[in-house]
């Protein structure tokens, strides 16, 4: 019983720390194309 709460738990963690990941590389890219398309290069 106490292993599949742990094994769920870490699930969860992980899940949420990949979203998270995505999430800010999806706007840091978001981000990087509008300044591209004002003008701006890094």
């Amino acid at each position: 019983m106490m292993k599949s709460r742990w094994i769920s738990r870490l699930f969860w963690l992980i899940a949420l720390w990949g979203g998270s990941v995505l999430a800010l590389a999806t706007v840091g890219g978001l981000f990087r194309m509008l300044m591209t398309a004002a003008g701006f290069k890094a």
